[in-house]
């Protein structure tokens, strides 16, 4: 037995423990019933209900659930526009989210396809120290695809 203070009362009659707790105005809560002898407490059951509740709301609150993030670029891509474009691709990676890097072909760019995948291993090796590949590069129709996933 163990009263609202969490001063330890020892072992007593389950009948003695509601009285005890019924006079300080308390629930008698059973905290631990697989020990031998069972361990109950003194709360006020309605506040222990009402701060669970609280704190399952709050660890729901700072999950955060991991986000397909996409980038898109083109085999002939620019310096710049391909710098621009991998400082989103790290952000997104730091914040935690999976990228998927898309590369699309127009016109005759689909007979030069190891041009496309000549970027998509440029993008590889520069997140190499901050992502992991989880999906490497495949064709699908006119696109090329690779999923990066934070390390």
């Amino acid at each position: 037995m163990i009263d609202e203070n969490g001063e330890n009362l020892g072992v007593m009659y389950t009948k003695e423990a509601i009285e005890q707790a019924a006079g300080v105005g308390l629930d008698l809560v059973e905290i631990s019933p697989n020990a031998d002898p069972p361990v109950a407490k003194f709360l006020d059951i309605g506040r222990h209900k009402y701060e669970a509740q609280k704190k399952a709301a709050e660890q729901r609150k700072k999950q955060k659930t991991q986000e397909i993030k996409e980038i898109k670029m083109r085999p002939n891509i620019d310096d710049h526009d391909y710098d621009t474009k991998m400082k989103k691709v790290v952000e997104f990676i730091e914040d935690g989210d999976k990228v998927k890097v898309t590369m699309r072909f127009r016109g005759r760019e689909m007979a030069h396809g190891e041009l496309g995948m000549a970027v998509l291993r440029r993008v590889q090796e520069q997140t190499a120290d901050i992502a992991k590949v989880e999906a490497h590069p495949r064709m699908e129709g006119r696109q090329m695809l690779m999923v990066l996933s934070p390390k």
